[in-house]
């Protein structure tokens, strides 16, 4: 997917954490509690890591 067509915004809405993801058919709205937002930003953190890293290696 073209990421120019996508638009995501991360908001507080009182006790949750409200993540809108728009694009171009529709869109879709999560609400996490600030443990599964935390749960959610570690697993971002090491997948964006991993997919660093692997871009680092050279394959011949």
């Amino acid at each position: 997917m073209d990421g120019k067509n996508r638009r995501i915004n991360v908001d507080i809405e009182r006790k949750w954490m409200r993540i809108t993801i728009d694009h171009c058919v529709g869109g879709e709205i999560l609400k996490l509690n600030i443990d599964e937002a935390k749960n959610l930003k570690e697993q971002l953190d090491n997948t964006i890591e991993d997919h660093l890293q692997r871009q680092n290696i050279r394959i011949d």
